[in-house]
């Protein structure tokens, strides 16, 4: 019997990958050590077999299960590998794993895992791809994200070419955004279409505003008259500056809303709210009179002990 290979160690992924990162690790080295890439070169060839063997024991559930349990697929799946299932060679030969028809060989894999088209490799058919898809990291203004950009991107891609790109960053994009620009990714196997390019946003800190999803807070500072009497304040938003007004008995941490006023929703229209925090501050380097007015209003206006302090 076959010494047990290490599937995971042959698609270079941890223990723990997903799908998704499985199937990208067997795409990207599909790519690399395919025969058609490397024409002539057994060690490739070879290489590709293996990383197909794992591809198919990993991307399968039940096979992957008792693949982490036992760390091979058991004596009827070795024997299967060996003498072949139905009369078919399977990947203790170096042949395509069981659950493929040989009728199309490689082609055939390539066809089902990749989305491409293809003819027998025996044939010398070129097999067709799709290419990989790529993130590119942007970053943006929190006005930017309120209104919305645009950027020219330079793209070095896998292949070694560089692609120079005019991309837009939609109104509403926040941390971790995703923006997909169909075609603008690796470039296609044997003729294939290309992958896909996803812009991911990162949005700096702001000094004033605080950002919670599609609302905004901001503080705000009002004076003790203002607070006490009630006023009429200007207050920043990204829309300019616009006039709130203050209710008569506010106090510092009070939250008003403007409504409308947050950030664009990337999805589904609208916009969030900007809340304003008050704080009521305090005047220091009192002059004589005012120091005498706020005296006097302290006589007018005892302050009402408060539950748990001594009297």
């Amino acid at each position: 019997m076959r010494a047990a290979k290490d599937y995971y160690q042959i698609l270079n992924v941890g223990r723990n990958a997903d799908e998704k990162e499985i199937k990208r690790a067997y795409r990207r080295l599909a790519r690399k050590h395919h025969p058609d890439v490397n024409p002539g070169d057994k060690q490739a060839e070879e290489k590709f077999k293996e990383v197909s063997e794992a591809y198919e024991v990993l991307s399968d559930p039940k096979r992957r299960a008792q693949y982490d349990k036992f760390g091979h697929l058991g004596p009827g799946w070795e024997r299967m590998a060996e003498a072949g299932a139905g009369g078919r060679p399977g990947p203790g030969r170096g042949q395509a794993p069981p659950d493929f028809d040989l009728g199309g060989g490689f082609a055939d894999l390539f066809e089902t895992l990749l989305g491409g088209t293809g003819g027998r490799a025996a044939a010398g058919a070129r097999m067709r791809a799709r290419g990989e898809d790529l993130e590119y990291p942007v970053e943006v203004s929190l006005e930017e994200a309120y209104a919305g950009t645009a950027r020219s991107l330079s793209l070095t891609l896998p292949d070694g070419t560089t692609r120079r790109l005019e991309v837009k960053i939609p109104p509403g994009v926040g941390d971790g955004s995703r923006i997909r620009m169909a075609g603008q990714g690796g470039p296609g196997f044997g003729g294939g279409p290309s992958g896909d390019l996803y812009l991911v946003t990162r949005v700096r800190p702001h000094p004033v505003y605080e950002r919670r999803r599609d609302d905004l807070y901001v503080e705000v500072p009002v004076t003790f008259p203002e607070a006490a009497l009630g006023a009429e304040i200007r207050v920043p938003t990204l829309q300019g500056p616009v006039t709130m007004t203050v209710p008569p008995g506010s106090s510092s941490g009070t939250l008003l809303r403007l409504g409308g006023m947050g950030m664009p929703r990337l999805r589904g229209g609208g916009a969030g709210d900007e809340y304003v925090r008050l704080k009521v501050t305090v005047p220091r380097n009192l002059s004589a009179q005012e120091r005498t007015l706020i005296e006097q209003l302290q006589t007018l206006r005892p302050e009402t002990p408060r539950e748990g302090r001594s009297r």
